[in-house]
């Protein structure tokens, strides 16, 4: 019968007719068949099956997919997501700058082997074309302009999809320098299991600019955007602190932490990690160690802990400036600061006698900094080693130094990662690259 029509036309004929034949295929299957095996395909197989049938696009998009496909995902070979960006890059006068941010996957086990790269579809969106990665959470990658447009964007590459957010309620046009004000922000990513929604929150303190160094003054701002809902909104409940400017939100025990200041009655600044649960918005604070051996300097705002996600709990670093040696405390129970453990490390040990003897040189000791990313699924750390920009891996128990063989740059970002079909049942409000 189609030999006799228009190509066109008997093409799409017999399109409908294979899709009604598929369809009526599986309906010979017991229901629970078709999911099974769809799940245990690899993620890039599985979207490409979104456009098999219709069958098969509306189950591939339904919550529940997606949920057990996490779950599976969860107890695959553990991931790091590497972010990477060249010196050149961050020169705004190169306007013909091809060069691109590079995002890779590295299989977090003995051999640490290159699992997979992502390309970064948004560089023209930027003023200064470089975004910050603000955290991962289940497959979704959370990059912020690091100029002034306040974009920030939700972004899944497994399945080539994001979400660019509506801008913020407090942006930095709203507190310009040139009226004396402007504010230091940090913005973190979490997931609300109670409503299986994804979150993304923003901290800012207002700062008078003739007082930058005086935090504190005004309390900070707490705003929240729901991917359920698509909205900005606020925390109406007042924090007696400041946050500091792009510092680390790290997702742990379903609440994001940031280091926070208090000001005390002797105008001094006191450190301490606030915690803010994403199911019910209630705020906690978890009390630090001792992180300065002077005991008579009161004043802890000269202090820059960097905290990450330690498994289920939290891990605290102290970057090395003109020393050898990192500090790292461990806390071995979630939620209990009398847990935490004080470790000193050394990421030159296994280095050659080379590195060594470069790295305690006269041209080198001054301003010489060790940098820690991020750990690995095993608890071990990754530290930047800041004379080559070279990123190791050190066990916090035997001290043994493990050379990745990654040169990092500026805007280094370490995390782990789990493949997803997150957004994928977002199709009217996420967009497709």
């Amino acid at each position: 019968m189609s030999d006799n029509l228009p190509a066109k036309v008997s093409e799409s004929l017999f399109s409908k007719e294979v899709e009604e034949e598929e369809e009526a295929m599986w309906d010979f299957l017991p229901p629970e068949i078709l999911p099974n095996i769809l799940l245990r395909l690899p993620t890039k197989s599985i979207v490409k099956f979104t456009c098999v049938c219709k069958t098969w696009r509306s189950l591939i998009r339904s919550p529940d997919f997606i949920s057990a496909h996490l779950k599976l995902s969860n107890c695959n070979q553990p991931l790091l997501l590497f972010r990477f960006c060249s010196d050149s890059r961050l020169d705004c006068e190169k306007e013909d700058n091809d060069e691109k941010e590079v995002y890779k996957l590295y299989c977090d086990n003995q051999d640490f082997n290159d699992h997979a790269r992502f390309d970064f579809p948004f560089h023209t969106l930027g003023r200064r074309l470089i975004f910050r990665v603000v955290g991962t959470c289940n497959g979704l990658v959370c990059v912020e302009d690091d100029g002034l447009l306040d974009r920030i964007i939700l972004w899944n590459p497994c399945v080539r999809m994001f979400v660019e957010l509506p801008k913020p309620s407090i942006t930095y046009q709203g507190y310009h320098e040139d009226d004396g004000y402007g504010y230091d922000g940090a913005t973190g990513l979490g997931f609300d299991s109670k409503t299986n929604d994804y979150k993304v929150v923003r901290v800012v303190t207002v700062v008078d600019v003739r007082r930058r160094g005086d935090w504190g003054v005004y309390p900070p701002k707490v705003e929240v955007y729901s991917l359920a809902t698509g909205e900005w909104s606020m925390v109406t409940t007042a924090l007696p602190c400041a946050v500091r400017h792009h510092d680390p939100l790290p997702f742990v025990n379903g609440a994001l932490h940031w280091v926070a200041l208090r000001r005390t009655n002797c105008n001094k600044y006191h450190n301490f990690i606030t915690v803010l649960d994403l199911g019910d918005m209630v705020f906690s604070e978890i009390v630090l160690p001792i992180l300065s051996d002077d005991k008579d300097d009161e004043d802890e705002s000269h202090i820059r802990p960097f905290i990450s996600a330690y498994g289920n709990s939290l891990a605290l670093c102290q970057e090395g400036f003109h020393t050898l040696c990192v500090n790292v405390w461990l806390m071995k129970r979630y939620a209990d600061s009398s847990s935490w453990t004080k470790i000193v490390i050394f990421p030159h040990i296994g280095l050659r006698d080379q590195d060594i003897n470069d790295i305690i040189g006269a041209d080198h000791a001054e301003g010489y900094i060790y940098r820690a990313k991020g750990f690995r699924k095993s608890g071990e750390v990754v530290v930047q080693l800041d004379l080559d920009q070279r990123l190791v891996s050190q066990d916090l128990e035997t001290q043994e130094c493990k050379d990745l063989r990654i040169s990092a740059y500026n805007y280094t970002f370490v995390g782990s990662y789990v493949k997803s079909l997150v957004l994928l049942d977002k199709p009217n409000r996420a967009a497709t690259y």
